[in-house]
């Protein structure tokens, strides 16, 4: 048997009476319930019978009636039962708020009016809220099908915002003119909560949880029943009154910190409010309002007075970086960063007090007497002295307190000056990891602050040149690896700033040069700040500081495979001699230390006149040092060697008693230059003396070179060994001089003052004379830029060459754009360029 297949079947309908008569009983149930609602007796309403009464309505086409009649019952209901109650809460004293005329009232009474009155309004909006959804499930199918079809607000919607209208927009009488005529329910609810929030601003305690509630009931509630997110009360009406009074009060707090209070107090009072403010929108208001607030207090505090409160005689932003004011400084940064992402206010700043701090250390340098030892202690390399006072570094311990010579005084602010420089440097480094969380732009603008200043100072190049022979002379002996790595950092640091890095190379070449040859620094220590050189600089930078290391090794080689030679020679006479030879390579030592400086200036080399033995040792070395070396030429630098003489003092007859009663023998210490001119004593006997021309006479040793050796032989009393006549402390060129038999010492190594062994500050003409051939040097340098950028672009615009010439050597100095024009002209006319006809701002290179 086929059985019937399995259809949907349609809703079955009630049937529906025409008469309309079925209204108002439904009606009449549904009102009885809504007012039970109201009354909270609603635990014994049937939901299904009340819903039933509501269908029965809708599906008779009588949904708009139902719609209406439940919004009238609710206003009626606002109207006899709510409004009487609020209207008794609102005294004058609460209007008086409203008007911003504060009552004759004390703060806690004010405080317990006003949160009488929002508590009230928070019970109604609670019991109107709750009665509104228990009465829009009721009315559930009126919602779905009659709301739906017509395109009106939601019956919930509608009667919510009946609160809006009937309650906050109640219209009161005030007795007085206010500024819009007409004052209403809900300006008294802003007034009363901007008033407890100010209460709690000066420090009073309020209920959070009551305002949290009325502002959450604020965002409840639209302007219209459309309900569009940015239409919120909360958004509409009590934010911009919030933000405004909020403006106002922060204005006034700002002008009374400017008048009473410094720059300190000011960033914790800005800070500490900032922080309440996002607070109370997380506690009392709504995180919809901490951006707009948080810029108000930006406004207000910050951006307003920050000029004034910066410029504070005291407590400004000069007194928070002399005095180390960090915890001031970090705070002052995160404000500054919230109103100005570029921190231009803070970077100015900055860059202005580094700048006059640099130039206060110019200053206190011009200021500081350096005569005086004790002034100088700073400076490590204060006792050093390369001229001929350099004599009083060797004269004991009264020596020691004397006053500096005049070089002595140069070096000591040369190292004094840098000194300070990188201390200044250490305090802002500081203060940019502590204060400014190593915010790079800060950074970049501190660093052009300190490369600004430190190139307005003329000597710059020779003063870091001066810093760093004494550190690695005097301060790192015995040192940790962890003080050598700070110092060796300092160094760097000190170099970046540098612009005129090719004078400074000149100037370390120099005090390398002496350091090398006198074994004044450990040699370890030398080629690893080299080596760092080389990554900051390029390889150009340090190819000639490379070079003399390598010459130093080699002539050690070379000194011991010479002495190897030596005794297999089996020479009586000779394999006695102990000598140490130092090859220089003529490119990479300095003028001033291979005798070249006298060729440069077109004067003749003045040849020393060796003693005959010292000839034979010399001609000896030369011998063997050609055996593998073809076509290689030795010019002995006398200026740079030293000696060790083994000197014999009889003792003098008629003397019992005292150390001159016996033979005294000692080992002297002198330059090769002492050498040359002991020796000659040899051979006079011992009433016997020669004159300062004699002597130059026989030596042909220069007459400045010689004066300095005769005072280190003659007038330091630890190493007296030549009696001069007349007995003056200085040497002239009528001075007579003789062997010294009377010369006692308590030591048996003496070390008499070696000529140019410190490295010094130059004098104004030295100086001059320095600059005159750098100069000359950067002429041949920009040359070869000129030459290289022509070769490989042809042709060039004068505006592009000078560009790509100034960027080129950018890394070693700076040229000026008149030197670059010169050495053009000069180009031009060698023919190594030509100008291109029609264009004369343009060339063309020349192959």
């Amino acid at each position: 048997m086929a059985s019937r297949p399995n259809k949907p079947r349609p809703i079955r309908r009630p049937v529906i009476s025409k008469e309309g008569g079925e209204f108002e009983p439904c009606w009449d149930i549904l009102r009885g319930a809504m007012i039970d609602i109201h009354n909270k007796n609603a635990s014994e309403l049937s939901f299904e019978n009340l819903y039933r009464a509501s269908y029965k309505i809708t599906l008779r086409k009588k949904g708009h009636l139902l719609y209406e009649k439940v919004k009238a019952f609710e206003e009626a209901w606002f109207q006899n039962n709510v409004l009487p109650s609020i209207h008794e809460l609102i005294s004058s004293s609460l209007t008086s708020i409203a008007m911003l005329s504060m009552p004759a009232l004390s703060l806690h009474e004010r405080r317990e009016m006003g949160e009488k009155f929002l508590r009230a309004i928070r019970s109604r909006w609670e019991d109107h809220n709750t009665s509104m959804n228990m009465i829009a499930d009721i009315l559930m199918y009126l919602e779905r099908s009659h709301t739906t079809e017509t395109k009106q607000p939601s019956i919930y919607a509608t009667t919510i915002g009946l609160f809006r209208d009937h309650i906050l927009k109640y219209g009161l009488a005030t007795g007085a003119e206010d500024m819009d005529g007409h004052l209403i329910v809900f300006d008294i609810i802003n007034a009363v909560v901007l008033d407890l929030i100010n209460m709690e601003r000066d420090g009073d305690i309020v209920n959070r949880n009551l305002l949290r509630k009325v502002t959450s009931m604020l965002e409840e509630l639209y302007e219209t029943d459309e309900e569009h997110e940015n239409q919120k009360l909360y958004l509409t009406v009590f934010e911009p009154r919030f933000l405004e009074a909020s403006r106002l009060f922060y204005r006034a707090q700002c002008e009374k910190l400017l008048r009473e209070s410094d720059a300190g107090a000011w960033l914790r009072h800005t800070q500490r409010r900032l922080r309440e403010e996002q607070e109370r929108c997380q506690t009392s208001l709504s995180i919809l309002t901490v951006d707009n607030i948080t810029k108000v207090v930006e406004e207000e505090m910050i951006s307003a007075k920050l000029d004034e409160f910066l410029a504070m005689e005291g407590s400004g932003i000069r007194a928070m970086i002399d005095n180390d004011r960090i915890e001031d400084l970090s705070i002052l940064y995160q404000l500054i960063s919230r109103v100005d992402k570029s921190k231009s206010v803070l970077k100015t700043a900055l860059q202005t007090r580094v700048m006059e701090l640099g130039l206060e250390i110019e200053e206190t340098l011009k200021n500081t007497d350096f005569s005086n030892p004790a002034a100088a202690a700073g400076a490590a390399g204060a006792g050093a002295d390369a001229d001929a006072d350099e004599t009083a570094e060797a004269a004991g311990d009264k020596a020691k307190s004397q006053p500096l010579s005049g070089p002595a005084q140069q070096t000591a602010a040369a190292i004094k000056w840098v000194d300070d420089v990188l201390q200044l440097k250490a305090k802002f480094d500081n203060l940019l990891t502590t204060c400014f969380d190593g915010d790079l732009v800060i950074e970049s603008w501190i660093t052009k602050s300190f490369r600004d200043f430190v190139n307005m100072f003329p000597r710059n190049a020779e003063y870091a040149s001066l810093f760093i022979d004494d550190c690695l002379k005097r301060g790192l002996k015995g040192k940790s690896d962890e003080d050598v790595e700070v110092v060796l950092q300092k160094v760097i640091v000190l170099l970046r700033y540098l612009s005129d890095r090719d004078l400074f190379e000149r100037y370390y070449q120099k005090h390398l040069a002496k350091r090398l040859l006198r074994s004044g620094s450990e040699l370890h220590i030398e080629k690893e700040l080299v080596r760092r050189m080389k990554i900051e600089m390029g390889n150009h930078f340090t190819t000639k500081f490379e070079g003399m290391f390598k010459d130093m090794e080699l002539s050690k080689d070379l000194s011991t495979n010479y002495r190897d030679h030596i005794r297999n020679l089996g020479d009586v006479d000779t394999k006695t001699t102990d000598l140490n030879i130092q090859v220089l390579t003529t490119n990479s030592w300095p003028p001033e230390i291979m005798g070249r400086s006298a060729l440069q200036d077109g004067s003749a080399r003045a040849e020393v006149i060796f003693p005959p033995a010292i000839k034979r040792l010399q001609d000896s070395f030369y011998e063997f040092y050609l055996q593998d070396r073809r076509n290689r030429k030795l010019t002995w630098a006398a200026s740079t060697g030293s000696a060790d003489i083994k000197c014999f003092f009889p003792k003098i007859s008629g003397k019992d008693t005292g150390p001159l009663s016996k033979d005294r023998r000692y080992e002297l210490n002198v330059s090769t230059y002492g050498m040359v001119v002991l020796l000659l004593f040899n051979d006079l006997a011992d009433n016997e003396s020669m004159t300062f021309e004699e002597i130059q006479a026989k030596t042909n040793i220069p007459a400045g070179d010689l004066s300095k050796t005769l005072a280190s032989l003659s007038l330091v009393p630890k190493c007296r060994v030549l009696a001069k006549e007349p007995a003056t402390k200085t040497v002239k060129s009528t001075d007579r001089f003789s062997f010294n038999t009377q010369f006692v010492s308590k030591t048996i190594k003496i070390k008499a003052p070696v000529s140019n062994s410190s490295s010094k500050v130059e004098r104004d003409d030295e100086r001059k004379e320095t600059e005159r051939k750098n100069d000359q040097t950067r002429a041949h340098v920009v040359d070869a830029a000129i030459v290289r950028v022509m070769k490989q672009r042809k042709e060039l615009s004068h505006t592009d060459l000078t560009t790509q010439v100034i960027s080129q050597l950018a890394a070693r100095f700076k040229p000026e754009i008149s030197l670059i024009k010169r050495r053009i002209e000069d180009l031009l006319a060698r023919e190594y360029l030509e100008r291109i006809e029609g264009d004369l701002a343009a060339y063309r290179y020349l192959a």
